[in-house]
């Protein structure tokens, strides 16, 4: 009798499993790529508060999908068929017995996904970037709003090359958004359009945020001259206090009547910068800013990287995923560059055409980049201000960019 529970002990272990289930060479794999990621995040330092995150969740969802369904921390049969069960509008008893079937059976992290899910984690994180964000540059010089918006053009040149490659629509509208260079937004709009690349799409957009120092340069120099890159720019003026009250609320106001689906968004983004903006919530703009930000990343890092559980990341889907997502992250920056020269020749070379590429959202590192390359052309010029401008505009133009996707294929 001993010998026979040891027998099933051993046959039923993950060791064992490696070599005689069907999938357990994928999860293999995917256990190598996460000390990847671990490495890329620890040692390399590349977006670290959620890369760390995301390789942790990897690693444990693959580690204990191996001891068997009833053992795992995250069970994609269960999701499986959550999603598969008609959503809000059709069987919706089905949908609700599959989501009793997620609270009763699932594992730590199924409790955990079901705020990437809802869209609960990206939300409360665009609160906490609003507090942390200073939308003074944008005020001060509101053309760099063109310049944010200029900066969304990978997003739908992706999309269209996304559907060519043979994606849906939704899916193509997911992988466009990574050239957004903003996180929180791609995995929000993955989660509401096609929950089933969520994996390779958000581990696409947090990587390329960190290697914008590296991916970025090289185009500026290609589409920029030397005289372009060393001009330099008239001080901004200062914005009021008052100014900078009223701008989140004019902001929320506006873009939510316009485009309802950018809401969760912008509401919370808004909201985020009103916290910090009116002087009588410092405590609440503190929470948001560290406690809220640092609880919701660690969430929302471990529940994104238990997506990748090996049966379904290792496709050629996610190859074509991470290349598309290069791809809109490239042109996300060219155009901002290109209405940045145009900008530059109607202002009479007032203006550097380098701040147009720190549009993409990734803040602060994209206007750092931009200041960067400015000095090496101008060691006295300090374009970072003026780079803050397009950055946070590409914050917002982002989260609409999602929103009218959303709105186009959510429905």
């Amino acid at each position: 009798m001993i010998f026979d529970k040891l027998g099933k002990l051993v046959t039923e272990s993950g060791f064992a499993q490696i070599i005689l289930s069907a999938d357990g060479w994928k999860a293999l794999i995917m256990i190598a790529i996460a000390c990847v990621l671990l490495y890329l995040g620890i040692k390399k330092q590349y977006e670290p508060l959620l890369m760390v995150g995301i390789a942790v969740g990897c690693l444990l969802a693959n580690v204990s999908v191996l001891g068997g369904f009833e053992n795992a921390l995250y069970h994609q049969e269960l999701w499986d068929r959550f999603l598969n069960s008609g959503a809000y509008t059709e069987g919706y008893e089905e949908y609700l017995h599959n989501y009793g079937y997620i609270l009763s059976e699932g594992g730590l992290i199924d409790i955990l996904y079901i705020g990437v899910k809802a869209g609960i984690y990206p939300c409360l994180i665009f609160i906490g970037i609003g507090a942390m964000t200073d939308f003074g540059p944008l005020i001060s010089n509101p053309k760099s709003l063109l310049l944010g918006a200029a900066a969304q053009f990978g997003v739908f040149f992706a999309f269209f090359g996304a559907t060519l490659l043979g994606f849906n629509n939704n899916a193509a509208a997911s992988i466009g958004i990574i050239g957004g260079a903003d996180g929180p937004t791609a995995i929000l709009t993955t989660t509401k359009l096609a929950p089933q690349y969520l994996g390779p799409i958000a581990v696409a957009a947090y990587s390329y945020m960190a290697l914008i120092p590296m991916i970025q340069p090289p185009i500026k120099k290609a589409l920029t001259t030397e005289k372009e890159r060393s001009v330099k720019m008239t001080q901004l003026r200062e914005v009021s206090k008052t100014e900078k009250i009223l701008f989140p609320i004019i902001v929320t106001i506006f873009v939510v009547l316009l485009l309802p689906s950018t809401a969760p968004l912008i509401g919370c983004l808004m909201f985020g910068n009103l916290l910090k903006e009116t002087g009588v919530t410092e405590r609440l703009s503190d929470v948001a800013q560290n406690a809220l930000m640092n609880i919701v990343t660690l969430f929302l890092g471990i529940s994104v990287g238990a997506t990748m559980v090996g049966s379904r990341f290792l496709e050629f889907d996610t190859i074509k995923i991470i290349v598309l997502g290069l791809v809109a992250f490239c042109f996300s920056t060219v155009g901002g560059l290109l209405v940045g020269k145009l900008m530059y020749r109607l202002s009479g070379g007032k203006i550097n055409p380098l701040i147009g590429s720190a549009g993409v959202s990734a803040v602060p590192m994209a206007a750092r980049v931009s200041q960067k390359v400015g000095q090496k052309a101008n060691p006295s010029n300090f374009l970072l201000m003026h780079a803050m401008g397009p950055n946070v505009a590409g914050v917002i133009g982002s989260a609409i960019a999602a929103g009218f996707l959303i709105s186009m294929f959510g429905g």
